[in-house]
């Protein structure tokens, strides 16, 4: 089955392959097992095992077996390494980054990329988004949701938007602004509540 390439990035082959790459070279601290991967990635055992090997022989990731287990990361020392994790990050970062400045604020209840960022991410074509706009569900501190907000666009070199909605009026949906980003692409960021 011949797979397209992902809008935000059409020179990599597919979008299993490039979640595979951004989860391992956007943490380069931690090593995953296959299945890990593949759970996180929501790809194939196959894909991510395929994967893995394609990048381990361009020297970009390392694998070591534990027991059975296979663990893979990336590969710092690789001169590949910084410009494609520097690339994967413009392309892809806005959802680790995101999740990662949103996870520790409470009253989060929920958030979700949306827009152009989020539409190319699930499959539309488009130009390259300039910004990205993140939909925040709950009651956070105004400020520590605009501090979150100013790292990320640091970190991901654009824009980055914040919408504010309560979780009960997302929740009704009758305001004709909750059907407009509901009748979007939507992509739901996996916050510590949902892990």
């Amino acid at each position: 089955m011949k797979t397209k390439p992902p809008p935000l990035l059409p020179l990599l082959r597919s979008a299993h392959q490039a979640e595979i790459l951004t989860r391992l070279l956007l943490a380069p601290q931690e090593s995953l097992s296959l299945t890990d991967l593949a759970h996180q990635t929501r790809a194939s055992l196959a894909t991510v095992q395929r994967e893995v090997e394609r990048a381990e022989a361009a020297g970009l990731v390392r694998s070591e077996r534990v027991g059975p287990t296979r663990l893979v990361g990336a590969d710092l020392s690789s001169p590949l390494y910084r410009p494609l994790a520097d690339l994967l990050l413009v392309a892809f970062g806005p959802v680790p980054v995101v999740t990662d400045e949103l996870a520790a604020i409470p009253g989060v209840d929920e958030a979700y990329l949306f827009g152009s960022w989020a539409a190319r991410y699930s499959g539309e074509s488009g130009t390259a988004p300039d910004d990205v706009d993140v939909l925040v569900i709950g009651e956070p501190d105004r400020d520590a949701v605009s501090g979150a907000a100013d790292r990320a666009e640091r970190r991901l070199h654009r824009p980055v938007q914040i919408t504010l909605r309560g979780a009960e009026e997302w929740a009704d949906g009758d305001e004709p602004s909750i059907a407009a980003l509901r009748g979007q692409p939507l992509v739901r960021l996996a916050l510590a509540g949902d892990r």
